[in-house]
């Protein structure tokens, strides 16, 4: 999960066509859907706004961070803040938080355009997620309940083998690291950095190369 900024993007004119309670979120076109998508990647990339995994490998659907069912949150139906775009897949993400994470409170999970989630998680490099030892108890409960609820896998299972092969090859150059200079090593990282900016996982890979 990594920091998104909502404000660098323009809200999609689409949405001022629908209102709660007056439409469903189905009344919503392909077009205007599509129209969505197009302002989330623009805020995303083709990245999963939670796991960071490949939305063209693990499949997408548009998000509500607030579920918008009845009981839950109708009236965000259509506000631009509370979308996000999700991978497909059963097991975690949103899907998972909707259909199989059990009751929580949405107060209690992670933003990633309100909250950083550098604050709250380090990436290690054999793919495991650590919760930050240094949080007060309300961010403890916070960063846990974010893990659990969008079943990021913080120490077993799929995602964490998809962040350790994501970070394999960085770890491997920087466990050969002998005889380069600070200086060489600097302009190393921030190249690959750059490089990489796009790419799955990125916060895993930008944990293994800096200090964060």
């Amino acid at each position: 999960m990594r920091k998104l900024n909502r404000a660098d993007v323009n809200e999609p004119v689409c949405l001022a066509n629908y209102q709660h309670g007056h439409h469903q979120w189905d009344d919503i076109t392909g077009e205007d859907k599509a129209q969505i998508r197009q302002q989330l990647q623009q805020m995303q990339g083709r990245r999963c706004a939670y796991c960071e995994g490949s939305l063209d490998a693990l499949g997408s659907h548009i998000e509500h961070f607030r579920r918008k069912g009845q009981g839950h949150f109708p009236q965000l139906t259509f506000a631009w803040c509370n979308l996000f775009w999700s991978c497909d897949q059963a097991d975690s993400c949103g899907h998972y938080k909707d259909h199989g994470a059990g009751t929580y409170d949405v107060n209690d999970l992670i933003d990633p355009c309100v909250d950083n989630p550098d604050t709250f998680f380090r990436f290690r490099t054999d793919g495991t997620v650590n919760v930050r030892a240094d949080l007060a108890a309300a961010d403890k409960h916070k960063a846990e309940e974010t893990l659990r609820v969008f079943n990021l896998n913080p120490h077993w299972g799929r995602l964490r083998n998809m962040r350790k092969a994501a970070v394999s090859a960085y770890v491997s150059f920087v466990d050969g690291c002998t005889g380069f200079s600070a200086g060489e090593l600097h302009d190393f990282f921030r190249d690959e950095l750059t490089a990489a900016a796009t790419l799955p996982f990125f916060t895993a890979i930008r944990h293994v190369l800096t200090e964060v």
